[in-house]
């Protein structure tokens, strides 16, 4: 079998004396991995980093098989990503929630907010807005999405500012006043019509981790006997000392 992809690399892991094995998240074939013969020499190791994009061909004789990735650079990002303690634990945490997905299960809308957001993880302005929607692209991907485009009450696209914590639906200003103290806050940015905003207030981009991370603990942690990753933990951390 044989077959060719653009591929995001979320890990890797030694092999032998010579060879890595690769975890790409790949645009057609989902999150994959292969072995990379020769992939510590001189010549491989500089662009076998994570959060480089990949041009690779696989090959194996049988599908369940794990497969050799032949592979050549298409865009190397680790040089300057290395530098910013922000966006190596945001590498790590874009890893921990692709590998809730199935491997080898086609997700091409989650590996392009993962290119995207790759492209922009050393920004500290930008970055943890496109990390909070990149979590909520997840969460939609794995089954349990929020429906933040109209009031579940009303049906209105405007003014919503609460999320109901037990239907995952926004809900307006107006239809959530009696219910305030019951309802989560919907951070600007997460609405329908704040989608052009890049840098919002720190504040509002913690609200909105808080919101995902809610949900994502009820509907897909918990249910697994799992806590929240370290990932998250260590990258919301690096985003607090930002302030202080």
């Amino acid at each position: 079998m044989e077959w060719r992809d653009e591929g995001l690399i979320i890990g890797l892991r030694r092999h032998g004396e010579t060879s890595v094995i690769l975890e790409l998240m790949t645009r057609e074939h989902g999150r994959h991995m292969g072995v990379v013969k020769g992939g510590r020499s001189r010549r491989m190791q500089p662009f076998l980093q994570p959060g480089n994009s990949v041009g690779a061909i696989w090959r194996a004789r049988l599908e369940e098989h794990l497969g050799v990735y032949a592979v050549e650079p298409l865009r190397e990002r680790a040089g300057a990503l290395i530098e910013s303690g922000l966006a190596l634990a945001g590498l790590n945490l874009i890893g921990e929630w692709l590998r809730l997905l199935p491997e080898r299960d086609p997700h091409e809308a989650l590996w392009a907010l993962g290119e995207a957001l790759c492209d922009h993880l050393a920004d500290a302005r930008r970055a943890p807005a496109l990390m909070v929607r990149f979590e909520l692209a997840v969460l939609a991907q794995l089954g349990f999405g929020l429906d933040l485009s109209e009031c579940a009450a009303t049906g209105a696209r405007e003014d919503l500012v609460y999320v109901s914590p037990r239907t995952g639906r926004a809900v307006s200003a107006q239809a959530g006043a009696p219910y305030a103290d019951r309802l989560l806050p919907l951070p600007p940015f997460l609405r329908p019509d704040g989608e052009s905003e890049s840098a919002p207030p720190r504040a509002d981009v913690l609200a909105g981790f808080a919101l995902v991370g809610r949900f994502f603990a009820r509907d897909v942690l918990t249910p697994r006997g799992r806590d929240e990753p370290e990932a998250r933990r260590a990258y919301l951390a690096r985003l607090a000392a930002l302030e202080s």
